[in-house]
C-alpha cells in the first residue's frame, strides 16, 4: 500500500514564531534596557563600539609591550547557583563567575581585558537576570576588565523552572617576557595567599 504524501498549507499550520515556540522577544529587550548602563559602566581602553553588536570588538594594540601574548580562561558557577536559586539573590553569583575566569589569566601574569557571559534559562525573567548580568559587570569593574558581549538563551524545556545556567571567559594580555609558568616558579619563591 502506497500512502500519498501530505500537503500542508500555511491555513493548517500553527503560526511559527518565537512568542509560540515559547521564546519572549519582548522579555529579551527588556533585559538589554535594563543592562546597558551597568555593561557600559565596565568601559576600557580598548573597547571598540557599544552594546548590542553581535560581537564585541577590542583593539589590538598595546602600549609599552614588545611581544604581547593573549592569555583566555572560561569557566562556570556550578553548584554555588543552587544557593542563588534558593534564597532568590542572584545578583552576587556574576561576580563569582568573572573571579574564577580572571583568577586563571592572572597567574600567567596577564592584565585582564574583557569578558563575555553566557546565560542559559527555559524562561526569561528580565529583572532578575539583570541582577545576574550587573553582578557581571560588577566582577568586571573590580577586574579592570570589560564586559564586551555575552548570550541570553531561552530555551524553554532545557532547564527547570525559575533556574538558569551561568558561564564565561575572560581575555587578557602579558608581555611574553612577563608570562608567568613552571619556569619561572622555584622552590624557595613565597606564595601570598589573599583573603576573599
Amino acid at each position: 500500500m502506497t500512502i500519498a504524501p501530505r500537503s500542508i498549507t500555511l491555513s493548517t499550520m500553527k503560526k511559527i514564531s518565537y512568542k509560540n515556540s515559547g521564546v519572549n522577544i519582548d522579555e529579551g529587550a527588556k533585559l538589554v534596557e535594563l543592562i546597558k548602563p551597568a555593561v557600559r559602566a565596565t568601559g576600557r581602553a580598548g573597547v571598540i563600539g557599544g552594546i548590542g553588536g553581535f560581537g564585541g570588538l577590542f583593539s589590538g594594540s598595546f602600549k609599552g609591550m614588545t611581544d604581547p601574548v593573549l592569555v583566555s580562561a572560561t569557566d562556570g558557577v556550578g553548584t554555588k547557583l543552587k544557593i542563588a536559586f534558593k534564597t532568590g539573590r542572584h545578583d552576587t553569583v556574576g561576580i563569582d563567575l568573572v573571579a574564577m575566569s580572571v583568577n586563571d589569566i592572572l597567574v600567567s601574569g596577564a592584565e585582564p581585558l574583557f569578558f563575555l557571559d553566557y546565560l542559559a534559562t527555559a524562561k526569561l525573567n528580565a529583572t532578575e537576570h539583570a541582577n545576574v548580568v550587573k553582578g557581571v559587570a560588577r566582577g568586571c569593574k573590580e577586574s579592570g576588565c570589560a564586559l564586551l558581549g555575552g548570550e541570553t538563551a531561552e530555551m524553554p524545556g532545557m532547564y527547570a523552572k525559575g533556574e538558569y545556567d551561568l558561564a564565561g571567559f575572560a581575555v587578557g594580555v602579558v608581555d611574553k617576557k612577563a608570562i608567568i609558568d613552571h619556569k619561572r616558579v622555584k622552590a624557595g619563591d613565597r606564595l601570598i595567599g589573599l583573603a576573599s
